[in-house]
């Protein structure tokens, strides 16, 4: 699982997660992306489900780059806690999407198996995503 080797603070507030995305919005290295379209968490587990079923899709040719990094901690409190003494421990890892963001990158040689692969990542998240495909520039 993708998680800090180690953070300024243990444990972080929620936040909110208005407006648009200003970064990370350009493709940086393959040919085609998963695009976010609604704002969300995206659990470090569901990044690896997501990147395992694209690497599995596209065997062994072809490269997946991950552009998002869980880097906000989740506490729960224990279940049946009485109310009080303190915040709960960190149990998972997010990383906060909003829209625009560019989640996932691939580059592969043949488009459907391309897009399919992208479709099956888009299966294990739980925001609405769009594959986009750059465009190619004709000299």
């Amino acid at each position: 699982m993708l998680m800090p080797k180690k953070t300024k603070y243990r444990k972080m507030m929620k936040g909110r997660m208005k407006g648009t995305e200003t970064r990370g919005t350009q493709f940086e290295f393959g040919r085609y992306a998963l695009k976010a379209l609604e704002p969300g968490w995206i659990t470090s587990r569901q990044i690896e489900a997501a990147r395992r079923a694209m690497t599995r899709e596209i065997k062994r040719g072809g490269n997946v780059w991950i552009k998002i990094f869980p880097d906000k901690p989740i506490t729960a409190k224990p279940a049946e806690t009485r109310m009080g003494s303190g915040k709960g421990n960190v149990e998972y890892w997010v990383a906060v999407v909003k829209p625009n963001r560019i989640l996932f990158e691939l580059d592969y040689f043949d488009r459907a198996v391309a897009v399919n692969a992208l479709e099956l990542a888009a299966q294990k998240l739980p925001i609405k995503v769009k594959i986009i495909e750059k465009e190619e520039v004709s000299a």
